[in-house]
């Protein structure tokens, strides 16, 4: 029996989020995963050796951060107890760190005791070699916790005294325990103080907000002194009401984003970051959007009294979409949406 958690929707695809492909430095042919840290045997594994290693299925749900689920898939690999043994954790290990093979030096951390019961290290999804866009040749599997704590292109599996935040956590204030029954997605002890919202409301420039993330903002009615907001980081806040008519949020991150009754006609969203946002009820006529990250992104919902509540999407020009979940999709194509 399957159950959904808060804020998710079901799907029957496995988009694919975060990094989409691996660094052109992966070689596979010298792919190697260390264990290091805290441990009294340092590992090694070549792609031959841990492919020797006794391979087991299991099978768990998938709960993307960016609000989409998929149920019942089967992984085969290797659990992480079962490469820990030969490593032999030293009583000072309380965490373990996996780190990928990544431009961005991604990582992420659990508490040892869960992970050594809840990870796996995974090379096959139903029966499938993973795709290197899926984290092929090797990734984290994560049971119970929101996909980010399941690693793409594992190289190391360090063992730590003390935690240490990672790549997600530290740079997009995604929560560091990751629980999606408590839908536990962004750390809101982060969530942007009053009067860092109004000095964003009266910025006239935002070059400097490329490189600061903006959570839980509430900027509902905003209307902004300029109409370039190119590559701002504004996630989870409220823009209900607001007027981004003709505004440039190319290479903006507005995941989360609230944009009911927004008005974004004529905006431009190329290369955007809109997984999980809700333009239901949003003007989205002559939009572009192109490129664009749509994992769990609505443009339309439905009310509890049964009340459809849709963007107006007359002239939106969508090109590339990235993730665009099933219903949502058969709403655009409906409403005559061309998708290129």
């Amino acid at each position: 029996m399957h159950s959904l958690p808060p804020g998710q929707t079901k799907t029957r695809k496995f988009p694919v989020v975060g990094e989409r492909l691996p660094p052109s430095t992966l070689d596979l042919a010298a792919w190697q995963l260390r264990l290091t840290g805290q441990v009294a045997y340092p590992q090694t594994y070549s792609l031959s050796d841990f492919m020797a290693l006794p391979q087991r299925d299991f099978t768990m749900d998938i709960h993307c951060v960016t609000s989409w689920s998929l149920f019942g898939q089967t992984f085969t690999g290797v659990p992480l107890a079962d490469l820990l043994k030969a490593a032999l954790p030293q009583d000072t290990a309380q965490f373990v760190r996996f780190v990928a093979y990544s431009d961005r030096n991604h990582d992420t951390s659990l508490p040892l005791d869960y992970a050594q019961k809840h990870c796996w290290v995974v090379h096959t999804i139903n029966g499938e070699l993973l795709t290197p866009a899926h984290g092929a040749p090797m990734r984290i599997v994560t049971q119970g916790k929101y996909f980010y704590k399941s690693l793409k292109w594992v190289r190391e599996i360090e063992l730590l005294a003390e935690d240490r935040l990672g790549f997600w956590e530290a740079t997009s204030a995604y929560h560091n325990e990751a629980d999606p029954w408590l839908e536990q997605r962004y750390d809101h002890s982060l969530k942007t103080s009053a009067e860092d919202v109004a000095v964003l409301k009266a910025a006239s420039e935002f070059s400097a907000y490329a490189d600061t993330v903006i959570l839980s903002a509430n900027l509902s009615r905003w209307q902004p002194l300029t109409s370039d907001l190119r590559s701002v980081q504004l996630k989870a806040c409220n823009f209900r009401n607001a007027n981004f008519k003709g505004v440039d949020f190319t290479d903006a991150n507005l995941t989360f984003g609230n944009f009911e009754r927004a008005n974004c006609s004529y905006a431009n969203f190329t290369n955007a970051d809109l997984e999980g946002a809700d333009f239901s009820g949003a003007d989205l006529s002559n939009a572009v959007l192109e490129n664009v990250a749509l994992s769990a992104t609505k443009f339309f919902r439905e009310t509890k009294a049964g009340k459809r509540i849709a963007a107006n999407v007359s002239g939106l020009t969508l090109k590339n979409p990235h993730g665009l979940l099933e219903s949502q999709l058969d709403f655009l194509e409906k409403s005559g949406v061309t998708i290129r």
